[in-house]
Parts: structure tokens; sequence; C-alpha cells
């Protein structure tokens, strides 16, 4: 008979008693994750500390007496734990949230909030993957640089979609529209996905193919994680809007909870946001972004998968490389989670496996350039 599966063991740091108790709630209906502490800001917290060492930790990004930042630095520089910021949806909760992820935070969560059944139904799926992802870390695998009362938690587990809630399969039989001359690049990214692409995107050269990017992000911080890389890029890099244009030396990062599709009208290539369900429990889906790509873009596409927890992305990727794109994966070793990419090569969608640091001049090699 096999062993239970251990719980991941997580230590809630908020100055708040009802996001404290409700995360708590949130946290526990799943059955894999267990809450062995709370702490009400991190003087307790690194009291606790000294005793318990928890799987992850969740912190509050703005609080008496010491900020989060503050906090992580000493948690990453003492004893690293992996930690996942949970913020509101505040523009200065927001900025703090993105500095913290470049410090080392694993993930960024939104607090629970009032909100219809399925929303609640959604938070909840979206706060208990974050920390499960984070668990998976390895945290010297980041790379740094310098009322809520939701009444009673829902336990259902809501169904897993695939893309066909968004779009119907591609039919093998059909090809993607004839080749042009322009090259586009599909991106698909979760934990630890924040730092990948800013050293991915730092690589493209002012002239790059278009780029379009899903990575798992609550809304309100994709605008703001997309504002800064471009204030790092040579390529513009701007959060998606609904019909912009894919071109070149431009990024285009899907918006938080909606789906980013590759579209073609002749041989102008634009992206559509939608609402829709979650897709592989995430929106953005990056299986739903790869299939766009393999209908409308076919082999004109090069698409990478990149670190990240779960499968979202296998299946959309091998559609891409049916569809006679080029698919390359981010190896193992350079990955904060090899979920992502390892359940990509596992469906066979993969044609290449690189590091990190090695995807950029690769993917600009298949583009012709």
């Amino acid at each position: 008979m096999c062993a239970a599966k251990k719980p991941v063991t997580v230590l809630v740091v908020d100055d708040s008693a009802v996001v404290r108790q409700t995360l708590t709630a949130v946290l526990e209906s799943d059955p894999e994750i267990k809450v062995v502490g709370q702490a009400q800001d991190p003087f307790v917290a690194a009291e606790k500390l000294k005793t318990l060492v928890p799987d992850v930790i969740t912190l509050d990004v703005e609080m008496p007496r010491m900020d989060g930042i503050t906090f992580l630095k000493k948690i990453m520089t003492q004893h690293p734990i992996p930690v996942v910021m949970c913020s509101s949806l505040t523009g200065e909760g927001t900025e703090t949230a993105l500095r913290a992820l470049e410090y080392g935070a694993v993930e960024i969560i939104t607090k629970p909030r009032m909100g219809t059944k399925e929303f609640l139904e959604e938070s909840r799926i979206r706060i208990c993957d974050a920390v499960k992802a984070a668990s998976s870390t390895n945290v010297k695998n980041r790379v740094l640089t310098p009322r809520v009362s939701a009444g009673p938690i829902p336990n259902k587990i809501q169904p897993k979609l695939t893309a066909d809630a968004m779009l119907p399969p591609v039919d093998p039989g059909s090809r993607a529209m004839s080749q042009t001359t322009e090259k586009l690049i599909i991106v698909g990214a979760s934990t630890g996905g924040t730092e990948a692409l800013r050293i991915f995107l730092e690589s493209m050269p002012a002239n790059a193919p278009g780029i379009v990017i899903v990575q798992h992000m609550p809304e309100n911080f994709t605008r703001a994680f997309a504002d800064r890389l471009n204030s790092l890029c040579e390529i513009t890099v701007k959060e998606a809007a609904d019909n912009d244009s894919v071109v070149r030396g431009r990024a285009l990062i899907a918006p938080g909870n909606k789906h980013t599709m590759l579209k073609r009208s002749g041989a102008r290539y634009y992206v559509e946001v939608r609402d829709g369900p979650l897709v592989s429990r995430h929106r953005p889906s990056v299986d739903v972004l790869f299939r766009s790509a393999a209908r409308y873009g076919g082999k004109n596409c090069v698409g990478v998968i990149m670190t990240g927890m779960g499968d979202d992305g296998a299946r959309g990727m091998l559609e891409m490389k049916n569809a006679g794109a080029s698919t390359v994966a981010q190896d193992e070793q350079s990955c904060v989670v090899f979920g992502m990419p390892k359940e990509a090569i596992k469906h066979g969608g993969v044609d290449l496996i690189k590091p990190l640091d090695k995807i950029a001049a690769e993917v600009l090699r298949l583009c012709g350039m």
C-alpha cells in the first residue's frame, strides 16, 4: 500500500485577521494543503520560523512594522523558503508584488474577495495551485535582480477544461494559411516565468519577429509587468489589447484573467482577447494561445514553453508541431519548476530542449535571423 502523500505545509503572514482566516479556509479546502501557522506581521513570523519550517510562506505585500519586501529579502538570505506574495489589486501593491518577484518570490496571488460562487471557486483553484506550484520550486534556481468575508469556501473540484472550451480542435487534415515571410514567436510560461521572460526578451533585437506571450499572472499585474519589461528591452513590450497587431519589434503579453488568441486576416496577424472559462485551470491559458497559433500561424510560428507547474500548453504545443511549427522547451536544469516543459516533452510536441540562456538565440535561428 502506498503511503499517503504528505500535504504542503503553509505559514500565512498577513496583518488582517480576516484575511488570515479566509486564506486559511481557502487553502485547507484542498486536502493536499495544510496551514501550520499564522502570523500578523514579519516579526511574529520570524519567531515562528525558529521552530517551524513550512514548505511555503504566503506573505502580505504591505504590513506595519516591516514590509513584505524587507522580510522576503531576509528569508531569501537566511533560510530560503518558497514565498507566494499575497496582494490586493491596488496600483502600489501591484508594483511592490512585481518587485518581490525580482527578489525571489515564486508567485503572486490576489487576496480572496467576495464574488459569485463561480468566482470563488476559480479564486480557490488559483490560490491553491499557486501554493502547490511554489512547494515544487527550487528556490536556488530563482534568478534574482536588484472585507474579505466570502462565506463558505466551496469544496467542489471544477472540471479541468481543455482548449475545446474556446476553439474547436485543429483539423489534422488541414494546414494553416500558406507561409509568409513573417515569422512569429509564441511563448507560454508560469511559475518562475517572470524572470525567464525577462532574460528571453532582453536578448531580442529591435527587429525581432512579433511575439505573443501567455504568462500565468493575476489581472492588473500583467500591465505593470509588461511596462517593466518595456523599460528593459530593445523591443516594445505591452499588455495585449483586443485587435492589437502582431508586428516585428513588439511583444504582446496576454492580460491576466483573459484568454488571448492569435488570429490572421490576409497577411496581418493580430490577437483576440476574450473572456471564457478556465482552460487547463488557467485564464489566460497557454493551450488556448498555442491552439490558435496552430490554426492561424502553422509553420510561420516558433513555439516556446518555459518554466511552470502543471500541463498547460502541452497539448497545444503538440498541435503547433503537427501544424508545421518549430517548438522549443526550456531544460530542467534552468527551470524553477520543470512541469510544463516536461509535460510538453512527454506529449511529443517538442523539437528542441535548451537552457534558458540559449533559447532566444535558438528561436532567432529558427526564424531565419
